[in-house]
């Protein structure tokens, strides 16, 4: 295993997760949830750095970022790892390679013939996306991607049916935002041997220099916590529900025939350091950064998982870190 890892444990949630990837478009599934990928990814440290401009401008989805600073040498193009941003066919038929292997091969999700026959993950979302890719250049041509991520605007999503979340929860509260930009996350995974928070902060990086570019203020998508039955995830689920809910004007619900509560123990009954100790580390690092939890979860049988809903406004990134456990909201105190 290259480098010296952090192991990330716990369920699957964000771009990735399940979401939660460019060849043509077909039929579909979304991301399972894992340790390491989820529906969204996991930010550990929110940077305001963008990768080397004419790298990302290579692939004219992101304009450049006058007075931002460049990647450390040997992250991007010229080193060892390139971060890319593409829709080139290849790259998106090497990245649904990696998919098929994480999420059907790993964990076991259920593939289309389709899938089984081409040995990709793939679905009708892909070629509304655009494409974030960590590259190993050390490694042979043609496995040389490690990392990936795909990335849905308002723009894009609004003209073609929607964004894959949609499918999960009713996003009507963030559409009738005024002066917003929604950027969904999703179909994110990462190699076996790649699992670090090297390779975390790569693609983070790569995910902030494109919604600066593209000037997002709400990023979106959905978690996982392993397993389909929403009571072995009592405490941690009943804590997201009375601490971390989103305020009324943003407050995205799952969609009524798929919904399942939440707040299967009442606000005296959780334990703040229990509901931590179960959280999926994916979904902990989202609220440390400021992120609010949709109302309801969804259980995903393709995938093996149940999922809640993620929202992270932009301008909340900046109180990184910030004690949010101190913050508690709400009429009661965790015990």
């Amino acid at each position: 295993m290259p480098l010296k890892q952090r192991r990330f444990r716990g369920a699957r949630g964000l771009a990735g997760a399940k979401d939660p990837v460019l060849a043509p478009p077909g039929p579909g599934v979304h991301d399972a949830a894992a340790p390491w990928h989820s529906k969204l990814l996991m930010p550990l440290t929110p940077y305001r750095q963008a990768m080397e401009p004419e790298r990302l401008e290579d692939s004219g989805l992101i304009p450049p970022l006058p007075g931002l600073a460049p990647a450390p040498h040997g992250l991007t193009a010229g080193g060892r790892f390139e971060v890319r941003v593409t829709r080139h066919p290849d790259d998106i038929a090497a990245a649904q390679g990696l998919r098929y292997r994480v999420f059907y091969q790993e964990m076991q999700a259920m593939p289309t013939p389709a899938m089984v026959a081409s040995g990709r993950d793939f679905d009708q979302f892909d070629h509304l996306c655009d494409h974030l890719l960590v590259l190993d250049h050390d490694r042979a041509p043609g496995d040389r991607v490690v990392g990936t991520y795909r990335l849905l605007r308002q723009a894009i999503a609004l003209r073609h049916g929607g964004f894959y979340s949609a499918t999960e929860y009713d996003l009507a509260p963030l559409l009738a935002l005024r002066g917003g930009s929604l950027l969904e996350l999703g179909r994110s995974c990462v190699h076996a041997d790649y699992r670090t928070n090297a390779t975390i902060q790569l693609l983070w990086r790569g995910i902030a220099s494109y919604m600066i570019g593209h000037g997002t203020t709400h990023m979106f998508g959905c978690a996982s916590f392993a397993g389909t039955d929403p009571a072995l995830h009592a405490m941690p689920l009943s804590y997201l529900h009375h601490h971390h809910r989103s305020p009324p004007g943003l407050a995205v619900s799952a969609l009524p025939e798929r919904r399942q509560p939440m707040d299967l123990l009442a606000c005296e009954q959780v334990s703040l350091r229990a509901a931590m100790r179960a959280m999926p580390p994916l979904v902990k690092a989202y609220l440390r950064l400021g992120a609010y939890i949709g109302d309801g979860a969804v259980v995903d049988r393709q995938f093996g998982t149940t999922d809640v809903f993620i929202l992270l406004p932009v301008d909340r990134i900046g109180e990184k870190y910030f004690s949010h456990f101190d913050r508690i909201e709400g009429g009661c105190q965790p015990v």
